[in-house]
């Protein structure tokens, strides 16, 4: 049983309290296994997380995000063929989109030392993090968590022997700090909802 499983047991959801309680007991130590340190440094970063366990869960998700901001029948940016179909299917269109309400992606990776993404061309074409809209959905997998971003370099020339991506960047901050933080100097918050698909 994977270690996500565990913490979220699908039969028995925990409330909002209980996993923040269960998050406080993650510390971000190089001990911890990388999906707890991903959990914790991302939460911590104001990501929201939903866990699926199969792709019908990821669909019925998305469903969820898009009632819960109503996006039903607006605008997506999307540069992705593979996930044409799961905004076809909610009537988004992502054809030149002017005003797009939000931005659906895979990734890279998930760094787990920091609570970030990873983005390459790939996904995200040659834009840059604050030329994104502000709202951002990511559908990742538990096997694209990794320990740092060297490690996340490391797999992107493994990846892309010949077809190297270019404009690989990571976004880490997911709300808007309440006091300046000059440690997001330069950075764009955005919200973002991350989809981790099981597939260990």
């Amino acid at each position: 049983m994977s270690l996500f499983r565990k913490f979220f047991g699908t039969n028995n959801p925990a409330s909002e309290e209980e996993k923040d309680n269960e998050y406080s007991k993650f510390s971000p130590d190089n001990d911890a296994p990388l999906e707890e340190q991903f959990i914790y440094n991302f939460k911590k970063n104001g990501g929201k997380f939903l866990y699926c366990e199969n792709e019908i869960e990821v669909k019925d998700h998305l469903e969820n995000i898009l009632e819960e901001n109503d996006w039903f029948e607006s605008e997506a940016l999307c540069y992705e063929p593979e996930l044409f179909n799961m905004l076809e299917e909610n009537k988004i269109a992502f054809d030149k989109p002017a005003n797009p309400s939000f931005f659906l992606a895979s990734c890279e990776n998930l760094i787990a030392d920091e609570g970030s993404i990873l983005f390459s061309s790939k996904q995200i074409k040659q834009r840059k993090p604050n030329e994104l809209p502000a709202n951002i959905i990511i559908i990742a997998t538990t096997s694209q968590i990794i320990g740092t971003k060297s490690d996340g370099l490391s797999v992107i020339k493994k990846k892309y022997v010949k077809d190297y991506p270019t404009n690989i960047t990571t976004i880490k901050y997911f709300e808007k700090a309440a006091e300046e933080d000059f440690t997001q100097y330069g950075s764009t918050a955005k919200n973002l909802y991350l989809l981790l698909l099981e597939d260990q």
